[in-house]
């Protein structure tokens, strides 16, 4: 009986599995971070539309919570900066008389939206939520039209913090 040897045996073998293991998990590695990245991108745009509820809602305390505790909104010397100072900036906006005095309409309820976004990865932690946005108040009647109040591009910087994403730069103005 003749006997079939395998190019370099039992070695040649263990090679070719240790070879087939090695590329297996390479391809596992790749959809693991796929996946992790398709995950943050759905964190980072609730994130971002917990952000527009807050703010249209008036929940100035759910808006906090959406920052980092160093978080800030705009960016240079008139910076907001930190939570408490964020407090202050989101209860003044909401006490702001804009409903029916003078010459200013009485409007309903504000809303705001962002259209086109994208977000770019630095890193793990770290991205960047780019997009345009348009801020307006729906008309107070049957037969008034809504109007906008504000529209622009935002870039902002979103960290992960213990697993979760938070706004740690909201700027709304860029000057680039």
């Amino acid at each position: 009986m003749k006997r079939i040897r395998c190019a370099g045996g039992i070695s040649g073998m263990i090679i070719a599995v240790l070879t087939l293991l090695a590329v297996s998990n390479a391809a596992i590695a790749a959809d693991n971070d796929l996946l992790r990245e398709i995950q943050d991108r759905e964190q980072i745009s609730k994130l971002m539309w917990d952000y527009a509820r807050a703010l249209d809602t008036g929940n100035v305390d759910a808006f906090v919570a959406l920052f980092t505790e160093d978080g800030q909104f705009g960016r240079g010397e008139k910076a907001v900066k930190g939570k408490k100072a964020l407090l202050e900036m989101m209860g003044a906006f909401r006490k702001s008389p804009t409903a029916g005095q003078g010459n200013t309409p009485k409007t309903g309820a504000m809303y705001h939206m962002t259209a086109n976004h994208y977000i770019e990865f630095k890193d793990r932690d770290h991205a960047i939520f780019n997009g345009y946005w348009i801020a307006f108040v729906a008309g107070s009647g049957q037969n008034t039209q809504p109007t906008i109040v504000g529209v622009g591009r935002e870039v902002n910087e979103v960290v992960r913090i213990n697993g979760k994403w938070f706004i740690k730069v909201r700027d709304i103005m860029p000057q680039d």
